[in-house]
């Protein structure tokens, strides 16, 4: 667990950081350099959850890189059954583990509502673009991914931007 104290807004109890992959974690399927080693820091303080509509094909070769297993998204059903729609699915899985001791990050559309349900929201401005609902949805905004997994690391940087 990792305790952060913000001043104007309280103390943060956070045991879950979860992470859309395409577009925030890797780019065009790839994992983007130096995610690995902060993600290996990151998982001694809290539990790491990935989650993804594998857009392009790779979270096999991504999970094993990082040597974790992300949560796959549900596809429409072919028989015409109803598929909860990819925010909704996102927004569960923050909800399942406890809105209030998450810490969530992405970058797309389907983010918005893990963003806003999470304790804390980051927004990515990443390589394959950051959709402007994103952004408005976060508490914070990083440049990177590897500014915004370094708020973890080095959490006075998280107080700093998020005091009152």
């Amino acid at each position: 667990m990792l305790g952060v104290e913000i001043p104007g807004r309280g103390t943060y109890e956070l045991e879950h950081l979860v992470l859309d992959v395409n577009g925030t974690i890797a780019e065009d399927g790839h994992l983007i350099p130096g995610v690995k080693q902060r993600l290996q820091k990151i998982a001694k303080l809290v539990q790491v959850h990935m989650v993804t509509a594998d857009t392009h094909g790779r979270q096999f070769a991504i999970d094993a890189e990082l040597e974790m297993e992300a949560v796959r998204l549900e596809r429409g059903d072919p028989s015409g059954g109803r598929v909860m729609p990819e925010d909704e699915q996102k927004a569960a899985l923050v909800e399942k583990l406890g809105a209030d001791h998450c810490i969530a990050m992405g970058n797309g559309a389907n983010d918005v509502l893990m963003l806003k349900n999470a304790s804390i929201g980051v927004a990515i401005l990443g390589p394959e673009g950051t959709c402007v609902e994103a952004v408005a949805a976060a508490d914070v905004v990083c440049l990177s991914i590897g500014d915004a997994l370094d708020l973890l690391l080095t959490p006075r940087r998280l107080v700093a931007t998020l005091r009152r």
